[in-house]
């Protein structure tokens, strides 16, 4: 399991490293203005839909239900159902897309109420909308490949597919010149990554033999169980995307500049979820659900237990940065051009709100495949929409006084009351094991994120004293010092609690 969630997390990383430069680029392009709130908006709005209806609901119903139809009765049959599913989506997708085009600023008004005080950034925001849009229909399929590809252990073509998106919207703005604005190249950027990343899956599925094909839908048993299950998840995955709505609802009332602070803290915040947690949730809900289709229970809870163990101790040196550094890490990513020291710091605040949740956030998919892998969507449904009505609540509570710094830390705690529900559900049913190995890896990991946090707080002060008198580059500088440093005595605390404590990390 190591080795297939390092290999995905591996590919993740790149991605997450790629769209770093980009942010880089857009940060240094169009800062916080008015074209970099009308872009994010509209990069978010496809992107919204897509975790809806395509990956977050898609892969929970698809993913189980493939897997049990390619174990029990062969690889023919569960082509057949993939190419019916395909074939339906595909249709759906054109309707939407076709739907959404024409109703984009009734769509916009909806999704960011603010702007439309502002008529610039709200047609500009409509433009850009109904360009980013057709995204969807792409990465829908490019969705349905992926899934067919994890299914048959084939990691790599799908957790490199993000990298195209990074890479075609960095080759846009370096020839924004011929658009009418930065924000336009961007938004094409965004559409031509969904093209690029059909292709590449496409060509990794048809290699394999697993392609679907265009085949009209016929509702066989598999195709209801799918349909019983989908229904439950899109309306859990719709709530969880619904608090994200509301940031950028409540964002769009507040001055210009909080959308695009949400955006760049958000990115930082999604290198370490992406590349551990949603890394080893892509990893596990397959697995899984091959172990309990064969009646392998105990072998199930063993992977969870090893993924949930590499999540926590990969994921909490990020924790422990996001808190103790968040304003030093938003100056040296991003603070060039057009984003200057008050862009950094208000960034910077939000990055550390968003932290308090990240432990939680990386071990959501690893606790909510014990429900997906047996055909359980019901119950994460209920978990979510019940997290959802406290983030929500806690958003239009705190955002008054502490402004968009409030909705980072809503979304904080509405990811730990997520989490905290799907555990103790799933122990109820026995559906989690924790073993005494986790235990002693949280213990382990729990020592060595101490001793990063005191270095943390305690060594930027001599350290800075040192690097003020470089010429520049001093805030890049001392955090790749402090980077390198912690990395040493966390990883080399870790591996020594380990040693005592008797845990060896798999690597089946």
């Amino acid at each position: 399991m190591l080795r297939k969630i390092l290999s995905v997390g591996g590919w993740t990383l790149l991605s997450r490293l790629t769209g770093f430069i980009r942010d880089v680029v857009i940060a240094a392009v169009m800062g916080v203005g008015v074209v970099a709130d009308a872009f994010v908006v509209a990069s978010r709005i496809p992107n919204h839909f897509r975790a809806i209806f395509s990956e977050g609901a898609f892969n929970s119903a698809f993913l189980p239900t493939y897997a049990g139809v390619l174990e029990k009765e062969g690889a023919a049959p569960a082509r057949s159902f993939a190419s019916r599913i395909s074939t339906l989506m595909l249709i759906v997708q054109v309707a939407l897309l076709v739907l959404a085009l024409v109703a984009m600023p009734a769509v916009v008004t909806l999704l960011a109420p603010g702007f439309s005080d502002e008529p610039q950034k709200f047609e500009l925001a409509v433009t850009l909308t109904r360009i980013t849009f057709p995204y969807l229909l792409f990465v829908t399929l490019v969705t349905i490949l992926s899934a067919i590809l994890n299914a048959h252990e084939r990691f790599a073509a799908a957790a490199a597919a993000p990298v195209l998106l990074n890479v075609s919207i960095v080759a846009a703005l370096a020839v924004a010149f011929l658009f009418p604005s930065a924000g336009h190249a961007a938004a094409w950027g965004v559409t031509a990554a969904g093209v690029l990343e059909l292709v590449l899956v496409w060509v990794a599925a048809r290699r394999l033999g697993v392609a679907p094909r265009l085949e009209a839908p016929r509702f066989d048993p598999a195709m209801r169980r799918f349909f019983k299950v989908l229904g439950p998840a899109v309306i859990g995955s719709a709530g969880v995307q619904l608090a994200m709505f509301a940031d950028t609802i409540i964002a769009s009332f507040l001055p210009t500049g909080a959308v695009a602070s949400l955006y760049y803290a958000d990115r930082i915040y999604q290198l370490p979820l992406g590349v551990i947690g949603i890394a080893a949730g892509t990893v596990l809900l397959p697995e899984m659900s091959r172990r309990i289709a064969a009646g392998d229970e105990t072998g199930a809870h063993g992977a969870q237990n090893r993924a949930v163990g590499l999540t926590l101790a990969l994921a909490a040196p990020f924790v422990v940065a996001f808190l103790t550094l968040p304003d030093l890490i938003m100056a040296a990513l991003f603070q060039r051009g057009a984003f200057d020291a008050a862009a950094a710091a208000r960034s910077g605040a939000v990055l550390a709100a968003y932290a308090v949740g990240l432990p939680a956030a990386v071990l959501i998919r690893s606790a909510v495949a014990s429900f997906y892998a047996r055909s359980d969507t019901v119950t994460p449904l209920v978990a979510s929409l019940t997290a959802v009505a406290v983030n929500v609540a806690l958003k239009i509570v705190l955002t008054g006084p502490l402004g968009v710094v409030g909705l980072a830390l809503a979304t904080a705690i509405g990811i730990w009351v997520n989490l905290g529900l799907l555990v103790v559900l799933a122990m109820r049913r026995h559906w989690m094991a924790p073993g005494g190995t986790l235990g002693r890896i949280a213990a382990a990991v729990g020592v060595a994120s101490l001793l990063l946090a005191a270095f943390a707080w305690f060594a930027p002060v001599p350290l800075g004293a040192w690097v003020a008198r470089l010429p520049a580059w001093r805030s890049e500088i001392l955090l790749a010092i402090l980077g390198a440093a912690g990395a040493l005595i966390y990883g080399g605390t870790l591996l020594a609690g380990l040693k005592v404590l008797g845990v060896r990390l798999s690597r089946r």
